[in-house]
């Protein structure tokens, strides 16, 4: 990569993470929110003032566009993805991000709320990052590198292209994906027209991460059923599903089996939503591992501690509903081996070590694997996802861009 190019980076994802963009788990809409559309149509008029002229956003949030082949070989169609949707775990409204250039190993107070400190000791990967600048919010906000860090890189990334034609390369596939936080990023994605071979998501985190395995991932939802009597007179009557929902939420083991006490390839059963009156009450739960099998097995065991609550109250029922999420990209990832080996030569090319780690949750890449589109994933630099305390590196971005120049040569020179 020329050591005169001016990186971009930095500057788009300033001006990125200041839209709101936050996704919505409860809308039954598509995108959740319509607030996604104002970062695609800003990505759409950066990409056409670059000179790519099939740049467009469709009616989905599909920021779609493509950069041509200048090779004369036959180089497979590579697609580079990230989300522009922000987690709805913390807010997204009022991002105000701050540079702290020369990074020094201390505690990041963020000045809008100074209860919040990001301590190094609580980051060690923070630690490895003295001397760079570092990106954080103001303390009431996330920030957004989770995934804007991805779409910048990206941007940035056709951007050197467009400047530099020397280097050689094939057709390039630009996607943006709204709504990847609330787990539908490529519903409505039409893989076929999209017209890519391989593709590569910019979400991972450590600079040198390459992820070609995650979690296998099903919804549950555990329904209980009462019976609805007036308290006045409700004796001998009265069965209360919320109480049947927390008995049975009460005996989920607290050992194992929980995010809480599981970390590497352990797989877990998670309650995330109760919710009900006397008469009806749900719980929902999802449910994670990395042995697609071992889903059954949970939801078995769920089933089992369900009908045992139940025998508790008498007059009570259960039933039980099962939604598959996403599944495990290695499965897929496995039968094209190129894919991964490119990426890890074009992350030493870029001068750091591979880190290949299990992702303990899901990307859009494990959706298009199973869509038809191989799909492994790539690092950003962004850490602690989903909180006030996320911060990115602008070296590690500055990375990923040179890492992604890299490998769009390595598919040029194995053709």
């Amino acid at each position: 990569m020329s050591n005169s190019y001016q990186y971009t980076v930095t500057g788009r994802f300033l001006r990125y993470v200041q839209v709101d963009t936050q996704s919505d788990p409860h809308s039954d809409s598509f995108p959740s929110t319509e607030k996604q559309k104002d970062l695609g149509r800003i990505l759409v008029q950066e990409l056409t003032a670059m000179g790519l002229t099939d740049a467009r956003m469709d009616d989905n949030a599909y920021v779609h566009a493509t950069i041509p082949s200048n090779s004369d070989r036959k180089v497979p169609v590579v697609c580079f993805c990230s989300h522009m949707d922000t987690a709805p775990d913390c807010s997204g409204t009022g991002v105000k991000p701050i540079i702290h250039r020369n990074y020094d190993g201390t505690d990041i107070v963020l000045p809008d709320d100074p209860s919040q400190v990001i301590r190094a000791a609580d980051h060690p990967y923070l630690l490895k990052k003295i001397g760079d600048d570092i990106i954080t919010a103001s303390g009431t906000t996330l920030l957004g590198a989770d995934d804007k860090a991805g779409v910048a890189i990206i941007m940035d990334l056709a951007n050197f292209l467009q400047l530099h034609p020397e280097v050689k390369h094939g057709e390039i596939k630009i996607l943006f994906t709204p709504d990847e936080e609330v787990g539908r990023g490529v519903e409505k994605l039409d893989v076929e027209q999209l017209g890519a071979e391989v593709g590569y998501t910019l979400d991972a985190g450590e600079a040198g991460s390459l992820e070609d395995e995650n979690f296998s991932a099903d919804g549950m939802t555990i329904i209980f059923h009462g019976v609805s009597a007036h308290p006045g007179s409700a004796k001998g009557k009265l069965v209360n599903a919320l109480k049947v929902a927390a008995a049975f939420v009460g005996a989920l083991p607290h050992e194992s089996l929980s995010p809480e006490v599981t970390s590497g390839r352990e797989g877990f059963i998670h309650p995330v939503h109760i919710s009900g009156t006397a008469e009806k009450a749900s719980v929902q739960f999802i449910i994670r591992d990395f042995n697609t099998a071992k889903l059954g097995e949970y939801e078995y065991m769920l089933q089992h501690l369900a009908d045992e609550t139940i025998k508790r109250f008498p007059g009570s029922g259960t039933e039980f509903v099962v939604k598959e999420q996403y599944r495990n990209m290695k499965e897929v990832l496995s039968q094209y081996p190129k894919i991964v080996q490119y990426a890890e030569e074009a992350i030493r090319r870029t001068g750091l070590p591979v880190i290949k780690e299990p992702i303990r949750g899901g990307t859009d890449g494990a959706r298009l694997s199973y869509m038809g589109l191989p799909c492994p994933n790539l690092f950003t630099g962004e850490m602690a996802l989903h909180s006030k305390h996320e911060y990115v590196s602008v070296q590690d971005m500055e990375m990923s861009v040179n890492m992604l120049v890299n490998l769009v040569s390595v598919w040029e020179e194995n053709a």
